[in-house]
């Protein structure tokens, strides 16, 4: 009897590794980040950092991890026993196949009924318009004085006065002392926040207090504090425990700040960056009033030299005057003398036209015999100097000089030859006489 073979459920064959990868991604994709309430066990805190744990209820446990760059932000250490809540990511840890809880933030047990009412007021207050940036008031760029809302006792108040007096040590401080923790903590700091506010002596204020708890923090959660602080006159900068703390104060104030540090940093001008600002603007301003300075002095210089002094224009008007007197009489004397002159050739006219018309005749023959004589003058002058001109002509011309006997020697290109070294042996030259002209052949050279 033969035994019944096992069914094939897949004809495909995973690694362990694979199998875990799924499992991994399935658990984190089917379990979205999630509070978790518990208790710790096995709580241990390794060189490295971490923390690792169990969380354990009355019928369950499950492994936890928080990496070191999630836990640095607690400022409290979980202790064995602690009931507490996780807000976590569940997950597989491959290598070993746990099941396991990867730790965002941890606050004890009890706090969540805290977060609740904390979520219940943001939104009823967010709602009404508190959290409106319109409402939040501009700080001043130059506080004439500071006040500092705090717990005389805490450590916050020290950080901030050191910081002011590094940054602007000639800046006011007024100190209003107030319970930062407690049950009458809140009240205590609206009534605070009520009377700095009447009193109007500040510029500008910080509230501000050390890190701790949400529990610690729960004043500045309290309504009461809250509304004190939005119908406040007077700027309020909030600087309320760490980074990563949030208040409702925090909301509504004119400004938050990280740490109260930071508040301090906000509210207080920079004096070495004020000093930088001001040498700068002193540069600016010099340079400019400089540039200004020097466009006026060119421009005197340009006045100065387009304008004379009133005496030498008062003396150089009386010269023009003279000049234009002198020119007035040049002219009536010349205007005279011109008409003068034409009054005087009317009557030459009317008198010749009152002479004998023979006298006009005879001056008319003269005039004529003048110009006949003129005339013949002037062309045997033209003659003999063309005569004079011809015979220079006739020395000048090459063709008198070859009638004397010369000649005149070209070469084949049609050069006259000067020179005889103009020429070389077998070469051919012309020669032109006053007849006609030869070509020849050089057959020697005497140079």
């Amino acid at each position: 009897m033969s035994l019944p073979s096992i069914p094939e459920i897949t004809h495909k064959i995973i690694t362990v590794s694979d199998l875990n990868s799924n499992v991994k991604s399935t658990l984190e994709k089917k379990f979205p980040l999630l509070w978790i309430q518990g208790e710790i066990s096995n709580f241990k805190q390794y060189s490295s950092g971490h923390w690792y744990f169990s969380l354990k209820d009355a019928n369950a446990q499950v492994r936890c991890v928080m990496f070191k760059h999630k836990n640095q932000y607690i400022d409290w250490l979980p202790k064995e026993g602690m009931q507490v809540e996780l807000f976590a990511l569940v997950t597989l840890y491959e290598i070993r196949g746990d099941y396991q809880l990867n730790v965002e933030t941890i606050r004890r047990a009890g706090r969540g009924s805290l977060f609740e009412a904390f979520e219940k007021l943001k939104k009823r207050l967010e709602k009404e318009g508190l959290f409106n940036p319109l409402l939040k008031q501009q700080l001043p760029i130059f506080p004439r004085q500071i006040g500092i809302i705090t717990s005389p006792a805490t450590a916050a108040l020290h950080d901030v006065i050191s910081t002011l007096r590094r940054r602007n040590p000639m800046l006011p401080i007024a100190i209003y002392p107030t319970l930062v923790q407690g049950n009458d903590a809140a009240a205590n700091i609206a009534a605070t926040i009520g009377r700095v506010s009447k009193r109007q002596e500040c510029d500008v204020l910080i509230i501000c207090r050390g890190g701790g708890s949400i529990e610690d923090l729960w004043a500045f959660n309290e309504e009461i504090v809250v509304r004190s602080i939005v119908a406040c006159t007077i700027p309020i900068v909030c600087g309320i425990g760490h980074e990563t703390d949030f208040t409702i104060a925090d909301f509504v104030a004119d400004k938050r700040a990280p740490t109260p540090t930071g508040a301090a940093e906000i509210v207080s001008p920079d004096r070495e960056t004020l000093q930088l600002q001001l040498n700068k603007h002193y540069q600016k301003l010099h340079h400019v009033i400089q540039r200004q300075i020097e466009d006026r002095m060119q421009k005197i210089d340009l006045l100065t030299h387009r304008h004379t002094h009133p005496g030498d224009r008062i003396q150089n008007q009386i010269i023009h005057l003279k000049h234009i007197q002198e020119r007035l009489a040049w002219c009536s004397t010349h205007l005279l003398e011109k008409q003068n002159y034409i009054i005087s050739t009317y009557q030459q006219r009317i008198c010749a036209l009152r002479q004998d018309p023979s006298q006009f005749i005879a001056h008319h023959n003269r005039l004529s015999e003048r110009l006949q004589h003129t005339i013949t003058y002037y062309i045997e002058a033209m003659k003999t100097k063309m005569k004079h001109q011809k015979v220079q002509l006739e020395h000048l011309n090459p063709q008198s000089i070859l009638n004397r006997g010369y000649s005149i020697t070209y070469s084949a290109q049609g050069s006259i030859i000067h020179k005889a070294n103009q020429v070389r042996p077998n070469e051919k030259i012309k020669v032109k006489f006053a007849q006609g002209q030869v070509e020849t052949t050089v057959t020697k050279i005497n140079k």
